[in-house]
């Protein structure tokens, strides 16, 4: 029997039993289907969060308190402080940004940060205060939807000004355009809005669009006071170009050394790039992607049992076809390859409907995320469809194997006899 005959025979078969034959694909369609969502929705979630690390530049390095043994290596009030370290300053600012000691550096931005209320009329919202100088912008690649950032005049005048996130001015206003000049409270103190960044979602320091920045010396002496005046939470540096990277970390870790006389494997501070946030953000989702699919291939293989229960009820039904066709002179490959090819088919249109449930179902998800404001899209891979389509048809192949090998080992004679 060649094999354009054994998917005839098939197809007949299947056609005789509508739907038996649409049940059993049902179970390899919603395997399908969810694989290829999940997996979508995994890689939507990764381009997400490197997208959004990205969108504040390659070139950027982060310096915090302490060490990678004390718990240190992240923002403040998430990475611990060991009880003797020392603490940045802006001394060490300073020492950074000479382009002698560090030619790899192009600018520095050393700030403060903390939570603080900030108020507006009747409305009240809890947000990140940054206290910055006025390199910060450039250095975290910041945009200004309207107004100023802060700069020189209004830190040496430790002035009362502060520049908005757009979720907190919606927040407080219930818009974020036309508000510069409009006066707010943070922690009760009144500042004036100078001006309003663009929306640019969560990043690896959290949401910049949720915050608030005014003068690093206005937040020094009357909302984020701290041990000394010279004191600063993280040291925001941005290298000469995305390839002298790994050379101003060297060169950052060398200055610090000195200033703080911490011998090599003993530093007291943490130098972090872009790329260690990605790489850490990359391996977090892609288990998750893995996770998700996991689960969803259970599915699968719920389906492929289902298929090869049918194919076993078939064989049953079919025990006087299959002597008849013994009797007539069909070899016992002929009944092995019918039988596959109608479990390999059945396998075979769940896994084409499915794919189309799959990107439906994504792209639900990503209209559902549009909608509710979040700047996330479920990406179906061709890696996904390719994956899922070939692990049915090998659940085809495998759970049709033991029926159709029960199938062509039945006696001819004992077969015609079965009732």
């Amino acid at each position: 029997m060649s094999f354009g005959q054994a998917l005839l025979e098939a197809i007949e078969s299947l056609n005789g039993n509508k739907m038996r034959s649409g049940l059993t694909v049902l179970g390899i369609v919603i395997g399908v289907a969810a694989v290829i969502a999940m997996l979508a929705v995994g890689n939507g979630a990764q381009e997400a969060i490197t997208g959004s690390i990205s969108s504040i530049g390659t070139n950027l390095l982060f310096v915090f308190r302490g060490g990678p043994e004390q718990g240190g290596g992240g923002p403040p009030g998430r990475g611990g402080s060991g009880n003797n370290d020392r603490p940045l300053t802006l001394g060490d600012a300073d020492a950074i940004a000479d382009p002698f000691a560090a030619p790899s550096v192009a600018a520095v931005a050393p700030t403060i940060q903390g939570n603080g209320v900030v108020t507006y009329g009747g409305e009240t919202t809890s947000t990140t205060i940054s206290g910055v100088t006025a390199e910060y912008s450039s250095v975290r690649n910041m945009e200004l939807a309207e107004g100023d950032f802060v700069n020189e005049e209004h830190i040496n005048g430790r002035m009362s000004v502060v520049v908005l996130g757009p979720e907190t001015a919606d927040a407080l206003f219930g818009y974020h355009d036309g508000i510069v000049g409009e006066t707010v409270r943070i922690e009760g103190q009144p500042f004036r809005v100078i001006g309003v960044l663009v929306a640019k979602g969560g990043g690896s320091m959290g949401s910049e669009d949720a915050a608030a920045y005014i003068p690093f010396t206005t937040a020094q002496a009357r909302l984020l006071k701290r041990g000394s005046l010279d004191q600063v939470d993280v040291i925001f540096a941005q290298a000469t170009s995305a390839e002298t990277v790994t050379s101003a970390a060297d060169e950052i870790s060398n200055i610090l050394r000195q200033r703080h006389r911490t011998p090599i494997g003993e530093d007291d501070f943490t130098v972090f790039t872009q790329q260690d946030f990605l790489q850490t953000f990359e391996t977090i989702t892609g288990v998750l992607t893995i996770f998700l699919g996991g689960i969803a291939g259970i599915s699968l293989l719920v389906g492929g049992i289902g298929i090869m229960n049918i194919m076993l009820v078939s064989v049953t039904e079919r025990t006087r076809e299959i002597g008849l066709r013994k009797a007539l002179g069909a070899r016992k490959k002929d009944i092995l390859l019918q039988f596959l090819t109608e479990s390999s088919l059945l396998s075979l249109l769940g896994g084409i409907i499915g794919i189309m449930f799959g990107w439906l179902i994504a792209f639900v998800v990503g209209k559902v995320a549009t909608a509710t404001g979040n700047n996330f899209t479920p990406i179906v891979g061709t890696d996904a469809i390719i994956l899922s389509t070939s692990f049915s048809a090998i659940i085809g192949l495998f759970f049709g194997i033991y029926p159709a090998s029960r199938a062509a080992s039945l006696e001819p004679v004992e077969a015609l006899r079965h009732e």
